[in-house]
């Protein structure tokens, strides 16, 4: 798994790329807890280079977007493949997740 952040005004953009699973689960939460402890709550992760997600991935999501919102801020998602898009489907995550076609979009909707 690799991870980039970079900051878009007062917004950070999570990129992911590689496998989103019980693997890179850890490293993808703390990477998101640190921009919390950093006081950058309004976070898109950019889940475009992401082609598999288990439900370890998917729950590392949740349970970031819990402690966000904690901390008062969003997280939300962009430009996912369809494949990733069916599990959040499948799980009904779409309707608690704002989901966006691409970065651009998720970071002009803050």
């Amino acid at each position: 798994m690799e991870i980039s952040v970079k900051e878009m005004g007062n917004v950070g953009v999570i990129k992911l790329e590689g496998r989103l699973d019980a693997h890179s689960a850890k490293k993808v939460k703390d990477t998101i807890t640190g921009q919390v402890k950093a006081k950058l709550i309004n976070l898109v992760v950019d889940m475009g280079a992401i082609k598999f997600m288990d439900s370890s991935g998917l729950g590392t999501l949740v349970a970031s977007l819990n402690s966000v919102r904690r901390a008062n801020g969003q997280l939300k998602i962009a430009s996912i493949h369809n494949q990733v898009r069916a599990i959040f489907e499948l799980t009904r995550l779409h309707l608690v997740f704002e989901i966006f076609d691409d970065v651009q979009t998720a970071v002009n909707s803050f």
